[in-house]
């Protein structure tokens, strides 16, 4: 068949919410049997995410490729247990650099390079070339920000012209925001009605509309917002705020988003989706009565977004577990040795939280400390096994100086250094191991029994490296390292065996955690913390 093409738009309003109708969408009609992919375009001007301070953007999300991604791909994924790479995830930065190189290299054979049609071209290329694989039955393409932005213009343009060069192959679905207004005890649907006559304005007439709510929206006023913006009755749904983001494609499938889509791309039907699996994990989260108790140490904790992918890791994993997870953020700044057992104490497992920079690492290594002169069990991701590493070294190693050059580059004991390869480089992405790169376990290992095999591939994103030459003396101290990398030997995981679950992991097992996959490892840690709680209370 043709490869059928979805535009999610959003209007009124930003963070209505676009990744998760998309990813929700997505997920039914993979349900059915079709072969789908989504990709986000964001109207930024940066190349990439990767420099963007997490209280602008929260969460950097790294591809199989080594592409830092915005956070929306993480719910791709975890909605569909299909790895995206570079090619889902475009800025308006991307498209102008493409542009401009090929202007330098006389592309254009010397005409003047202009929005319109260059940069909309260069847009509608990038659309289009996940389609162009063959790959897929459905694109679901998500424009970031907001009808209305001046910065989505040009991305809007392309989806204009797209949806009259594909004809049925397009369909567009927009989704706006209806408040309710306490005062007036009134549901409003005039933002709507604005919001669609600008995506008109542009040329674009959604066929598909989406409304956000708090409450539920009367079968009359839907047929209203219908009237005044020249869509079908059917084919204005409402997603009402649910207890969890992993209903919203239930919810979707009652209101027959996934038939509508079908109808207006003329696509035949392969029969209800199975939802078996789907529906086995949101009964296992509804059903879940005990609670276990994970604090997550982090200098980002006040931004729920900051951490998302671990966030969420746990949650699957406490709910394959059939436990309900308390995630309590524990700011790393704010910790010291005077109030860490208070803070600690009534955890049953504690996770150090991956980062860059010097802030708020003190906290960490105390948080280190009381965890492991107490047997908790203790997940250091990244930043956090680096911590692991340093604390160890001046707590039990005797090196009280020890430090990663990251924070002092002039310390004596430099137990994580960059390689001397990197020393050199002064571009800040070209010092980077990005992606996903081959560990290979220590048999017997707690990864290895997590995992079940030996050789495992897992995402990274860190400039940073234990330095090989202390490893000789970690190891006689009882820190082990338990994982490298095959290729190049360096330390992806180490462990100290005479605790109960202490384990810190250089990759981030937090980006290959879906729904339908929890990640091995977070659901060894919960076991572990599961099983901590269990002991406290006998």
């Amino acid at each position: 068949m043709e490869t059928k093409y979805i535009f999610v738009t959003g209007g009124v309003v930003s963070s209505l919410g676009k990744g998760i109708i998309s990813s929700s969408l997505a997920r039914l009609l993979l349900s059915r049997g079709y072969s789908v992919t989504i990709q986000k375009f964001d109207p930024y001007i940066n190349i990439d995410p990767g420099t963007l301070n997490p209280y602008e953007h929260g969460e950097c999300y790294v591809t199989v490729d080594g592409h830092e991604a915005d956070l929306d791909l993480g719910h791709y994924e975890r909605f569909t247990n299909i790895q995206t790479t570079r090619a889902n995830n475009v800025t308006t930065g991307r498209i102008y650099q493409s542009v401009i190189d090929k202007e330098r290299r006389g592309d254009y054979l010397g005409k003047t390079v202009q929005i319109i049609p260059h940069i909309t071209d260069e847009i509608k290329r990038n659309v289009k070339s996940l389609g162009n694989t063959g790959k897929f039955d459905f694109v679901i393409t998500e424009i970031g920000g907001t009808v209305g932005d001046i910065e989505s213009t040009p991305f809007l343009e392309a989806v204009r012209q797209l949806k009259w060069e594909l004809g049925k192959n397009a369909l567009s679905l927009h989704l706006t925001y209806v408040p309710y207004l306490k005062a007036a005890k009134e549901l409003k649907t005039k933002p709507t009605q604005h919001s669609v006559k600008q995506l008109q304005a542009i040329g674009i007439q959604p066929d598909i509309l989406v409304l956000r709510t708090e409450k539920d929206i009367p079968l009359s006023m839907r047929r209203k917002v219908a009237q005044f913006c020249n869509v079908a009755p059917e084919a204005v749904i409402q997603s009402i705020d649910a207890s969890t983001i992993y209903k919203v494609p239930t919810m979707m499938h009652e209101q027959h988003l996934d038939d509508l889509v079908l109808k207006f791309t003329g696509t035949e039907s392969k029969g209800e989706p199975n939802h078996s699996a789907w529906n086995e994990f949101l009964r296992k989260l509804d059903s879940a009565e005990k609670v276990v108790t994970i604090g997550l140490v982090g200098k980002y904790v006040e931004l729920q977004d900051a951490y998302k992918s671990i966030n969420e890791s746990l949650m699957q994993a406490a709910t394959y577990c059939d436990h309900k997870l308390n995630l309590v953020y524990i700011h790393s700044e704010k910790l010291d040795d005077k109030n860490v057992d208070e803070k600690l104490s009534g955890m049953d497992g504690v996770v150090i939280a991956p980062g860059f920079g010097q802030r708020g690492i003190e906290g960490k290594f105390v948080a280190l400390k009381w965890c492991r002169e107490h047997d908790m069990p203790t997940f250091g991701i990244c930043l956090g096994m680096q911590c692991m590493v340093i604390e160890y070294a001046r707590n039990v190693l005797g090196l009280v100086d020890a430090n990663s050059t990251e924070m002092d580059p002039h310390t004596a004991h430099n137990v994580i250094d960059l390689m001397e390869e990197q020393k050199s480089i002064s571009n800040m992405g070209g010092t980077m191991r990005l992606g996903a790169y081959e560990c290979r376990l220590k048999k017997g290992s707690i990864p290895a029994e997590a995992y079940g095999c030996e050789l495992i591939k897992e995402r990274h994103r860190h400039r940073f490296e234990f330095n090989e030459d202390y490893r000789e003396r970690f190891e006689e101290a009882g820190l082990k390292c338990v994982g490298e990398n095959p290729g190049t030997g360096l330390v992806e995981v180490v462990q100290v065996p005479q605790l109960t679950w202490y384990v810190g992991t250089q990759y981030h097992p937090e980006y290959q955690s879906t729904v339908l996959n929890p990640n091995p490892l977070f659901i060894s840690f919960i076991k572990a913390a599961i099983a901590n709680s269990d002991n406290k209370n006998q």
